[in-house]
């Protein structure tokens, strides 16, 4: 049986919602290996249809990548969320909601995170749950996971309202305001601009 053209646009769209969360986890957490890099450059920076939203800061972003050397792009990373002590920029949710680290949000964090069966895997992940890469893989396991009582429309809701919607702009703020950050900056556009994509998406929920 083939798919119905609506069928298969909405199945499309969903896929890429969880690799674009799936892609801003990984280019967040570590510098970005060679090979995701050599991916990076030769996307096509040209949507399917003309004026999407996403187009442009995902143009700008390739664009960066490609202008930019590996080690270039992974001394970016450590300068700006690296080193000892204090980072140039924060990438954990508690920080920008109460001003402190380990703080009452990554507690209420622990227990939405335990409520839809999700824990942090420690021996994989040194970085505490609230850290963007985290939340953002979990809303790609929110788009794309097979279990459907958890992985709906409802729950990715309710987890960004709570957990992604609430502070991430203001990390992309933050990044787009250092002047050390040349490919993160461009990649805080385009988080900055999906998640203003997701956030109209899910409103309309209501």
């Amino acid at each position: 049986m083939t798919q119905s053209p609506h069928l298969s646009t909405a199945l499309d769209e969903e896929t890429a919602r969880a690799e674009l969360y799936g892609l801003i986890a990984e280019l967040f957490y570590a510098p970005p290996t060679p090979a995701l890099l050599a991916q990076l450059r030769v996307a096509a920076t040209q949507a399917p249809s003309a004026g999407g939203f996403l187009e442009e800061p995902w143009r700008t972003l390739v664009g960066t990548a490609r202008e930019m050397d590996d080690t270039a792009i992974a001394h970016e990373h450590e300068a700006l969320f690296g080193g000892v002590g204090k980072p140039e920029v924060y990438v954990y949710a508690s920080h920008y909601l109460s001003g402190f680290l380990n703080e009452k949000p990554l507690v209420q964090l622990r227990h939405d995170l335990a409520a839809l069966g999700l824990t942090r895997d420690t021996a994989t992940m040194s970085e505490t749950e609230d850290h963007v890469s985290y939340l953002m893989e979990v809303m790609r396991f929110l788009v794309a996971g097979d279990d459907v009582t958890v992985s709906n429309l409802t729950q990715q809701a309710t987890f960004f309202a709570a957990h992604v919607q609430t502070w991430v702009l203001a990390l992309s703020d933050a990044l787009q305001a250092n002047p050390r950050a040349r490919f993160y900056a461009d990649l805080a556009g385009l988080t900055r601009a999906f998640v203003s994509v997701e956030t109209q998406g899910f409103d309309l929920l209501v």
